[in-house]
């Protein structure tokens, strides 16, 4: 019952921007070929398991480290245990 409630649980955008936005200014994504990427915001895809697109100024940059790190950080800060997690990057 849990595990579903992970699955259909929706967040605002505003609370996932404040949440979000924070970790990604302490930590951003590492500059490539000299230019940095810089995260605007984020927002939640209406689908049934939990899907977030990221808008960004250059998208085809990031690493799949760091998509793995703003996964994590989904997880740990919105408590989505057992449910996949699905993160895309767009421009904006």
């Amino acid at each position: 019952m849990e595990v579903h409630e992970n699955r259909i649980k929706k967040i605002s955008t505003s609370v996932l921007n404040d949440v979000m936005l924070k970790i990604i200014e302490s930590n951003p994504p590492p500059a490539n070929k000299g230019k940095y990427i810089r995260i605007k915001y984020v927002q939640q895809l209406p689908s049934h398991a939990p899907a977030f697109a990221f808008f960004c100024n250059l998208p085809q940059y990031i690493p799949e480290s760091y998509r793995r790190f703003l996964e994590n950080r989904l997880r740990e800060e919105f408590d989505f245990k057992g449910v996949p997690v699905k993160i895309f990057f767009r421009k904006k």
